[in-house]
């Protein structure tokens, strides 16, 4: 008996699994971000005009006390304050284009923080931003991804030990063979695919590192900056988040006690928060996926997902019975496994292969997929130092905790 096809959201779309995910994933940033403006405003558009009101006030009572002076004249004195204020030299604010400043300036820039507090004002300045600022930006994403792996790697090997530890204590494993000598990169990957650790833990833990780092760098900047605990925490966010509004910066006074120190720790707190940041947004992105999925297949979305064309030739077609005629095609399936596909007899096939080919078209087009699908598994190593497989820290989370892009949407 033939199973009915249930009529889902995207039944009539009938897209592929990664263009609904897309779409899906764009609808939900939407509602997110109209959801946010509207929190926000609602948050914050009385406090803007209580602001504008004090500022005009205080603006009409400067008038009133000093009739005698020119209301052109005093705006554009307050126009040019603000300029050299936004520049640095207005207050007890230490030299911007120094040295350190300049360092600064530049691990803003290539780490996309970007504070604005100090920006190049020549026309020099801004040409060489843009060379540099490409370079410096492609180069940091490359460490970032780097250190991604690395302590992905590196929080995989502590789960698994604490995994087979686990298994001991249950009697699960009786033995335990040592391995002897040094293992290569490969063997320890090959180690690795046996078991993967949960993403869910993984998120855990690098948000407990964040955390850590957050809190002990802010206990540094609430003294030294005069800020509150609260200040200090929202500014590790948006630095470590390379969000960089700008409104809290550090290290712009004139002076600090054991200012070297101070700026050396400053540095090694952003570093470590970028990479810890950033590591933590890619693996609550692999759970955003989970739940995309889980939506997908509350939707009943029907997706279309790719099998080898038979007309090639392979194990199941050989290339002889492609010849003179058109090949039977199978070229999309759905992920409830079944096939929209038709097979046709060939101009040259015999009769024996036509009679095997009608009584058998809904098992041989499983057995392409299934046959396909192997060979992807197979070859999916391989294909990473290509331009073929994936990159960026997708991939590397996908390999390194085994997540699967693929959402089933049978019952």
């Amino acid at each position: 008996m033939t199973r009915p096809k249930r009529k889902g959201c995207c039944t009539v779309i009938h897209p592929r699994e990664d263009n609904a995910r897309f779409i899906l994933l764009a609808v939900v940033m939407v509602i997110y971000m109209a959801v946010g403006a509207s929190i926000f405003m609602v948050l914050e558009r009385d406090n803007e005009k209580k602001e504008k009101a004090d500022y005009d006030a205080h603006v009409a009572e400067f008038k009133r006390k000093y009739p005698q002076i020119n209301d052109t004249d005093l705006e554009a004195l307050l126009a040019l304050h603000s300029k050299a204020e936004a520049a640095g030299f207005v207050g007890n604010r230490r030299d911007r284009w120094d040295w350190p400043g300049s360092f600064y300036f530049v691990g803003t820039v290539v780490s996309t923080i970007g504070f604005g507090m100090t920006t190049p004002r020549t026309v020099g300045g801004k040409i060489v931003l843009i060379f540099y600022g490409f370079f410096g930006c492609a180069g940091a994403i490359l460490f970032f991804n780097l250190f991604l792996e690395r302590i992905i790697t590196f929080l995989a090997y502590i789960l698994r030990a604490i995994h087979i530890r686990d298994l001991k204590r249950k009697g699960l494993i009786t033995e335990n063979k040592k391995e002897k000598g040094r293992r290569s990169s490969q063997t320890s990957d090959d180690e690795l695919d046996a078991w993967k650790p949960s993403v869910y833990w993984v998120m855990l833990i690098l948000l407990l590192g964040a955390l850590v780092v957050a809190l002990c760098a802010s206990a540094m900047y609430q003294p030294v900056e005069d800020w509150t605990y609260f200040e200090a925490i929202y500014f590790c966010f948006v630095t470590f988040a390379t969000i960089g509004f700008g409104d809290l910066v550090v290290s712009q006074k004139e002076s600090y006690p054991n200012v070297h120190l101070y700026r050396f720790a400053n540095f090694i707190f952003i570093v470590i928060g970028c990479c810890c940041i950033y590591s933590l947004f890619n693996v609550t992105s692999i759970v955003i996926k989970q739940v995309l999925n889980w939506i997908l297949r509350r939707l009943e979305c029907r997706c279309r997902v790719r099998v080898p064309n038979p007309g090639r030739r392979n194990a199941i077609t050989p290339g002889h019975l492609t010849k003179g005629g058109k090949p039977p095609s199978v070229t999309v399936t759905d992920v409830d496994g079944d096939s929209d596909s038709e097979y046709r007899r060939n101009s040259g096939e015999m009769i024996s292969m036509k009679d095997f080919l009608q009584a058998n078209k809904i098992s041989l087009a499983m057995m392409q997929k299934e046959l396909y699908e192997t060979s992807q598994r197979g070859h999916s190593h391989k294909r990473q130092n290509g331009l073929q497989g994936g990159v960026g820290p997708m991939a590397i989370l996908n390999r390194k905790l085994g997540q699967d892009d693929h959402f089933d949407s049978r019952v």
